[in-house]
């Protein structure tokens, strides 16, 4: 290849990315002059009338168990089975899950608590099952045998 064409091409080439860095610009510019662009609100689903609203406070016997929830800090569930911790988490679709069912996303607290209850069997829960991680002389599901 000679010395010309070789700065023919990347001439060309430095153009061709000139051209369509420029044509980006400008079409964020033309978008900024509308407004700024902001991510829809989504509403806070624990809200009264919220789509979760209904499941983050019970106190109800399930299948021979006591199972308690009320609202706590920032939107979190405090969830109790038989009178120890449960841990409740809330998943990116908007679900809750447990760490005794964790592959299955329930619609409420509710559910995910009852959902936990059923993987309990007659075994009892772990005081351990309510600290997120590691799981020091207990079982990693948060069961006692």
């Amino acid at each position: 290849m000679s010395v010309p064409r070789r700065y023919a091409l990347r001439t060309l080439f430095a153009v061709a990315v000139t051209a369509f860095t420029g044509g980006a610009l400008a079409r964020i510019a033309a978008a900024e002059k509308d407004g700024p662009v902001t991510a829809p609100r989504r509403p806070d689903p624990l809200a009264p009338g919220g789509p979760h609203a209904e499941g983050t406070r019970f106190d109800e016997m399930y299948r021979g168990r006591r199972i308690q929830a009320e609202p706590a800090a920032a939107g979190a569930v405090r969830v109790r089975v038989d009178g120890r911790p449960l841990h409740v988490m809330r998943c990116a679709d908007g679900g809750w899950l447990t760490p005794l069912d964790h592959y299955r996303s329930c619609p409420t607290p509710l559910a995910a608590t009852r959902a936990a209850v059923d993987e309990l069997g007659a075994a009892s829960l772990s005081p351990l099952a309510a600290a997120h991680g590691g799981h020091p002389g207990g079982s990693p599901r948060g069961v006692r045998a």
